[in-house]
């Protein structure tokens, strides 16, 4: 297939890149802050709100990696004046409205309200994004398919999330250890997320469908530290020091909490539909995290 991406150098779009040109040709979109060329696929240095970067070319498939705020998904479809087989957004579980006593299926409301910050501004967009992507495909007649991952972590993570206490394991040999966190969350393993998309290119079972991306297990903090335990290499847990903190002491000491501290900011989504529709199939969290700690192992450790 003929694959248009949009973004694409960072993370999750790296790594379906290089995981979708072994079998397609592929096109980044993105305006080079890194190249892309060296993974063999061709790239468009370009802002996709620049109109002289209109593509008259036809695509099998779009890949929107980067649509953050209204309009980006019009103005990408208005950009291709070439026939688009099928626009997949990739969104957030984030977009559902906020209640820690409920999962989440793809049926479940969507947020509304304007919540507070960067997140509530990321959480607007993403939701106003998967209105547009299915107006706009509708008067041009595209497929469309919305994929909305819980926590990505793995190789090439840019964001301190996992990475950090990796970081900190290593460099600094020592781990916090939250003695007051009582938040869930839940995982995708990046690759799996990148096979996900593979499985809906061209399908028309997902066609018009929105999808939840996430692992089977529910995490808290102490299984995240004690999984992270269990991966190292025994060598680097010489000399570790754990050190009991509450999730308040962490922020004012500039500790990283990436993942939801607490009750109320759990927010949980199921992942039986992918499974049933596409047969998508999830890393084991443990193995997921041992993969991710080799990879940055070579970054931290020398």
């Amino acid at each position: 297939m003929k694959i248009l991406v949009i973004g694409g150098s960072y993370f999750y779009g790296r790594v379906f890149v290089m995981e979708a040109v072994k079998e397609h040709e592929i096109t980044v979109w993105n305006r080079g802050t890194y190249s892309m060329e060296a993974f063999g696929v061709r790239q468009i240095q370009a802002d996709r709100h620049d109109s002289a970067a209109a593509c008259e070319e036809d695509y099998d498939a779009v890949v929107d990696f980067c649509a953050y705020a209204p309009s980006d998904v019009q103005t990408t479809i208005d950009h291709i004046t070439g026939k688009i087989g099928q626009y997949i957004l990739i969104s957030t579980v984030d977009v559902y409205e906020r209640d820690p006593s409920l999962v989440r299926t793809e049926e479940s409301p969507l947020e509304k309200r304007l919540l507070a910050g960067e997140a509530g501004a990321y959480i607007a967009g993403k939701t106003a994004l998967e209105e547009e992507v299915r107006l706009a495909c509708a008067a041009r007649d595209i497929p469309y398919t919305v994929l909305r991952p819980a926590i990505l972590y793995g190789p090439y993570n840019y964001a301190p999330r996992e990475s950090a206490y990796i970081q900190m394991l290593l460099s600094n040999h020592a781990l916090p250890r939250f003695t007051d966190a009582d938040g869930r969350f839940q995982f995708v393993y990046v690759k799996d997320a990148a096979h996900a998309i593979l499985r809906c290119l061209g399908n028309e079972k997902a066609f018009g469908q929105a999808y939840n991306l996430c692992q089977d297990q529910v995490v808290t903090y102490d299984l995240f530290f004690e999984t992270l335990l269990a991966v190292a290499q025994p060598e680097d847990l010489a000399g570790l020091t754990q050190v009991p903190v509450t999730v308040e002491q962490a922020v004012a000491q500039g500790v990283p909490v990436p993942f939801p501290a607490t009750a109320a900011e759990t927010h949980l989504c199921d992942n039986r539909k992918g499974k049933r529709e596409l047969s998508l199939e999830y890393t084991d969290f443990e193995e997921g995290m041992r993969r991710t700690y080799s990879a940055f192992r070579h970054v931290y450790a020398g």
